[in-house]
């Protein structure tokens, strides 16, 4: 599991310090915290690590890309390119901001690529939620020249993508805002929580305060601070953030045993005919988190994965199939199934979700096999574990 295959000592230490306080609470109450403020020594460390002149700790994945959205000015009625391929947070997270979700097409990095989204722009399109799809980064050359052409808003999601890079520059870091998670399968991880980035200080003000119930952080009384906007409740706590703070001061090394542990692994599949691998524009910017390799076909691909459950072999992951990651199963985004009625329900859409052509997503996506990296691996596991694939996908592709 990644992050959780390093905790140690530093976590504990960390989440009794924040126990032995009795401040739970990330604000305020400076007479019970004996001078720690974990919250923000987490968002120091997310400082360093990217880059960003900012950065701020919420609740979740989730509501760091509303947060980062909010923090954009991206809200009701505007027309948001997003992709077909994400967790689902992200399209949900669109949709509660009251804006309209437009699907574009993917390529073989796994992201919206350029010429996707030129084929959804219209005269009404308010931005682009690009997502860095399992732990690297999209074309960001060809995004951004689109961006900047069309003076597009861009959010970046980059939920699965801490660690990943393009050029020397920390994903997050190209459009207004960008959002992280920190649950429990990520490279780094406190459980839940959540980090945006941003080098907006307009943008950094929104994020605090709209995370917070609008709170303006002034002054030492909580009860008296004002609240320029509104807001909701998506802070992190104090334990999440003591958590997250370490696995930020171990992400380097986190992301170093990924790569390397990946390198040997892709290595392995080259003795196999027929496989090729996703494309990365900047390899040295990967995370490391995911080894991404396509099939010839989306049949193969599919007989693959029963192969390797027949010998037996875990962590390979068929996003096709997946029920929160692929598009073919959001049966409930097509039909525009809610508990509430949403301004998607009465604006006008672009597009008929449930007729949707993006045929590079079903192409991709249907060859598409990707294997989590543990970064702990010794070379005896990853001998065998390198054997094992090999001999599976040779039976499937000869």
């Amino acid at each position: 599991m990644p992050g959780t295959e390093y905790f140690g000592a530093e976590e504990k230490k960390e989440v009794n310090e924040v126990l032995d306080s009795g401040c739970l609470f990330r604000y305020n109450h400076e007479h019970l915290r004996k001078g720690m403020w974990k919250a923000l020594e987490m968002e120091s460390e997310a400082k360093r690590f990217t880059g960003a002149k900012y950065a701020h700790a919420v609740s979740s994945g989730s509501t760091a890309v509303t947060t980062a959205l909010a923090a954009a000015g991206i809200g009701y009625g505007d027309e948001v390119i997003v992709p077909p391929f994400t967790y689902l947070a992200t399209i949900e997270a669109v949709i509660w901001m009251g804006a309209i979700p437009v699907f574009a097409d993917i390529d073989e990095t796994l992201c919206l690529s350029a010429e996707g989204i030129k084929k959804v722009l219209t005269p009404k399109t308010k931005g682009i939620c690009l997502v860095h799809m399992c732990g690297g980064a999209a074309d960001m050359d060809g995004i951004m020249k689109i961006v900047n052409e069309h003076n597009l808003t861009l959010v970046e999601d980059a939920g699965q993508a801490l660690g990943a890079f393009y050029k020397g520059k920390s994903v997050g870091l190209f459009g207004v805002s960008g959002a992280f998670s920190f649950d429990f399968f990520k490279i780094t991880t406190a459980g839940e929580g959540g980090l945006c980035i941003t080098d907006s200080e307009e943008a950094y003000e929104i994020m605090h305060q709209v995370s917070d119930h609008g709170h303006s952080h002034l002054g030492d009384n909580r009860g008296m601070e004002t609240h320029p906007i509104f807001g909701n409740n998506f802070r992190i706590s104090e334990l999440h953030a003591a958590i997250g703070k370490v696995q930020l001061q171990k992400v380097d090394k986190i992301r170093a045993d990924k790569k390397a542990n990946k390198e040997v692994l892709k290595d392995r599949l080259r003795e196999v005919s027929g496989i090729t691998f996703r494309k990365m524009d900047d390899p040295e910017g990967d995370s490391g988190t995911f080894l991404n390799f396509f099939l010839p076909t989306q049949a193969m691909a599919q007989r693959a994965m029963n192969q390797f459950a027949a010998d037996g072999i875990g962590g390979f992951n068929y996003w096709y199939t997946n029920m929160y990651h692929f598009i073919n199963q959001w049966d409930h985004i097509k039909n525009k199934d809610s508990a509430v009625k949403l301004p998607y329900h009465v604006l006008d859409c672009p597009q008929d979700y449930a007729n949707l052509d993006l045929p590079n997503a079903q192409n991709v996506v249907g060859r598409l096999i990707s294997l989590g990296i543990r970064g702990t691996w010794t070379s005896d596991e990853l001998k065998e574990i390198g054997d094992k694939m090999v001999a599976s996908l040779k039976k499937v592709v000869g």
